[in-house]
């Protein structure tokens, strides 16, 4: 077995430079939860309940219980503001292994998975404008039979990845003034609808005959509203690059959430405006059906841009969080050293983000129905979730002498129903795809023999307090 390296001469120990303010940190929020969802799950969320009413209490819920979520992760992050968040969080209350998997799930499928589903997205929106109506078409041939919007979505990854390399302090400004542009964006769409002779509060009244209704109509609402809601945990990932971070995180997660709620509300009651709930429940873009009522094709055509904006600001934000996770396992040697490389002039995780994109290529080569692959990361979401929620009631048991710069409203009830909730949600996640949840459950668990592995090579991990001790 290798001996353990010398923590003083250990690379992994290099940290990456506090840049971020409360501004970028905010916009890291908000313009990642922000993608398409919003001008899309409508449709599903009125096929669901049937009514207006009902879609509104679906998106308070949701929102309510992504605070609570924020609200905990606020208390943790300024608490232990270090680079990995969640993984972070589990590794000091629960241990290595957990901590491990958490970064095995997240580095290995969950993020690449998700930038190839992104980038995919974008290309398929951009395919509504003429200049990219090929992006459909096969591309030239070779060995793979590639669609032209994998070839794009492949070089927009690398795009993304090549900003990031650049240093956190480039992309964070990126994510604060596109995010800015794209909230700009969603409330003229919201404006124009709501000055229209086209709409009228009536539609708000009208309902869908053949919902499913019920708890369970209303229970796969919920879970749509919680898709578009998520993402807010992604800031977390990069909280060693937040200056400031016990007054910016709690801001920026619990700010940047009502931020969000604010824009997906008012652009809900934007498109109920225009078009009665049976319209609603039958177009498959209903913020793209309401600017066509409003405004012919431009406005169509001006949906779809604020869409493909919203998609590349969150896929900057998916790119730069998703990296810090296994640097920050490496640092602590529960990953291969490489992966903490700092490159010496732009301060950015360089090889972490090299293998993240290279992962999310290979996806984009191999596999096409992204969306189905995305789904096993999801029961893999919520298990992490909810296990990180619990730690703050180990923190608080174990650890009363940790600095607590901002402590949850609420505790214990509101942490302890955001942890009933994402129980809930992971059971239901489990249940409706039974055959992916099971898969993902198998690719948790193969981090096992990797961990094995790393044990044998590097040996004994470094303890959390040692790591962040300089």
């Amino acid at each position: 077995m290798s001996q353990p390296t010398s923590t003083k001469t250990q690379p992994a120990l290099a940290d990456l430079p506090r840049v971020l303010g409360a501004s970028q940190a905010t916009a890291i929020v908000v313009g990642t939860i922000i993608g398409s969802g919003i001008f899309l799950v409508p449709r599903e969320m009125m096929q669901d309940v049937g009514s207006s009413a009902l879609v509104y209490l679906a998106w308070i819920v949701g929102g309510l219980l992504s605070l609570f979520g924020a609200m905990t992760y606020a208390e943790l992050g300024a608490m232990l503001p270090y680079a990995g968040g969640e993984y972070v969080y589990l590794r000091g209350a629960y241990g290595d292994t957990p901590a491990f998997l958490y970064m095995w799930t997240w580095f290995a499928v969950a993020k690449p998975a998700s930038i190839a589903a992104v980038t995919i997205g974008l290309a398929r929106t951009l395919e509504f404008f003429p200049a990219f109506h090929r992006l459909g078409d096969l591309a030239v041939g070779g060995p793979l039979p590639l669609l032209w919007s994998q070839v794009f979505a492949i070089l927009v990854t690398w795009l993304m990845t090549g900003l990031n390399c650049l240093g956190i302090k480039k992309a964070g400004d990126f994510q604060l003034v596109f995010t800015v542009l794209k909230g700009i964006l969603i409330l003229i769409v919201a404006g124009l609808c709501f000055a229209s002779l086209s709409g009228s509060w009536a539609n708000f009244s009208t309902g869908v005959p053949h919902a499913v209704g019920g708890l369970g109509g209303f229970m796969a609402a919920l879970i749509a509203t919680l898709w578009a809601y998520d993402g807010w945990n992604d800031l977390t990932m990069v909280a060693g690059e937040v200056k400031r971070p016990e007054r910016s995180l709690p801001i920026a997660l619990i700010g940047g959430l009502f931020i969000v709620g604010v824009l997906f509300m008012a652009t809900n009651a934007a498109i109920q405006y225009i078009l009665p709930a049976v319209r609603i429940a039958a177009s498959e873009r209903p913020a793209v059906a309401a600017l066509t009522v409003v405004a012919g094709p431009a406005g169509a055509g001006f949906v779809a841009a604020a869409m493909a904006l919203s998609i590349f600001v969150t896929l900057n934000g998916t790119i730069m969080s998703g990296a810090r996770i296994p640097f920050a396992a490496a640092r602590d040697r529960l990953f291969f050293r490489q992966f903490a490389h700092i490159s010496a002039r732009f301060q950015a995780p360089s090889t972490s983000l090299a293998v993240q994109g290279l992962i999310s290529t290979l996806l984009l080569l191999f596999l096409s129905q992204f969306q189905q692959h995305f789904e096993l990361a999801v029961f893999a979401e919520w298990l992490f979730y909810m296990l990180t929620a619990t730690t703050v009631f180990v923190y608080r048991r174990r650890r009363p002498d940790l600095a607590r710069p901002y402590k949850v409203w609420g505790y214990p009830v509101l942490p302890a129903l955001f942890v009933v909730c994402a129980a809930a949600v992971l059971v239901s996640s489990y249940l409706g795809n039974l055959k992916g949840s099971l898969l993902g459950t198998a690719l948790i668990l193969l981090g096992l023999p990797v961990l094995w592995f790393v044990r044998r090579r590097y040996g004994a991990s470094i303890p959390l307090d040692e790591s962040h001790s300089q």
